[in-house]
């Protein structure tokens, strides 16, 4: 199989070209260069693919699959898509559960409403993305219409992860002492490991699947108690978690998933993102979703090759995390 990969150097991206090259695939990536380079045995292709003359470096070549993870201006993606229509077997697209209808109903499916595209966004970060990628999956449709996949992921863990979720968390553990968990501990969580994702994206690809798809694991593969278990095992501290009602967190000002990672309180607009019906894409045969243990212990071991001045770029922590003194204040009120 002849891969392009719009990307490819990080997290989802990387995951898939170290998968097609287990499978021995001929693999090209059009990168900039900016999140590193390319595991050896891939083509890489330097260019900024927002830049038509950059994008034009593609043209004329023959690919099998093409995978595209972008998440900004969903006019990349019609650039991409409408030039390759001609020469590619199909485009694999990496959305989000975001271009559903918020808030959802639980246990929704691929049949749930979708959020109306386009319409104006007022700052909403989440909205801006909702709007980025259900324009990315109408770029899609339009060009490659049944050639078209489209992979509907919510929360995805695993080595390379730049966004810095599990990593905030990881990292926090293995400071050690007492650490603010937000409760329930028995809350289910539903996510991917970008490994399994990028495992059945070419698998799907290569089986021919159209359409779209909710790429997740099980409803309650893991819960909140059993990631934050798995990581103070992995880091090896001496952390104690310290459970937190979550009315007490909100009452307080705690921001859900942007301030406290992974958290999704009960009454949160998106909380049904971690009940998810994936039943779609576990129909396939080719979903095989690893144990939260492995995830949590693989991305520890990545996190250790980081020099520390690099984590805030390649592991997300430059972001507003809950710090130290604030998480210390909360305990001391939640214990008062």
């Amino acid at each position: 199989m002849r891969l392009l990969v719009l990307g490819g150097t990080a997290f989802v991206g990387r995951a898939v070209v170290e998968e097609a090259l287990t499978r021995g695939w001929d693999v090209t990536v059009l990168s900039r260069g900016v999140s590193g380079r390319p595991p050896a045995g891939v083509r890489a292709l330097t260019g900024d693919r927002t830049d038509p003359a950059d994008l034009r470096q593609l043209a004329g070549e023959r690919w099998d699959l093409v995978v595209d993870t972008w998440r900004d201006d969903p006019a990349a993606v019609r650039a991409s898509a409408g030039l390759l229509a001609g020469s590619a077997g199909r485009y694999l697209y990496v959305s989000s559960l975001s271009v559903y209808r918020w808030p959802a109903s639980p246990g929704f499916d691929e049949d749930a409403p979708l959020v109306p595209y386009p319409q104006p966004v007022d700052g909403d970060d989440f909205d801006a993305y909702a709007m980025a990628k259900a324009g990315g999956e109408r770029a899609v449709l339009d060009a490659f219409g049944k050639r078209g996949l489209l992979a509907r992921t919510g929360l995805i863990l695993g080595p390379y992860e730049y966004v810095g979720r599990l990593p905030w968390w990881l990292l926090r553990m293995a400071r050690g002492g007492q650490v603010l968990a937000p409760g329930p501990a028995d809350r289910g969580l539903q996510y991917v490991d970008s490994r399994d994702l990028a495992g059945w994206l070419l698998s799907a690809g290569e089986r021919g699947l159209s359409g779209p798809y909710n790429v997740l694991s099980g409803a309650g593969h893991t819960t909140m108690g059993g990631l934050l278990d798995a990581c103070r095992t992995a880091t090896g501290g001496d952390a104690e978690l310290t459970w937190v009602d979550e009315a007490f967190l909100l009452d307080h000002g705690v921001r859900a998933w942007s301030e406290l990672p992974i958290w999704l309180p009960a009454g949160d607009r998106l909380a049904a993102s971690y009940e998810v019906d994936p039943s779609r894409a576990f129909a396939t045969g080719l979903l095989d979703c690893r144990p939260v243990g492995a995830t949590v212990a693989d991305t520890w071991r990545w996190l250790g090759t980081l020099a520390p001045d690099r984590l805030d770029v390649e592991a997300g922590q430059r972001k507003p995390w809950l710090t130290a003194e604030r998480e210390a204040a909360l305990l001391a009120a939640w214990r008062a």
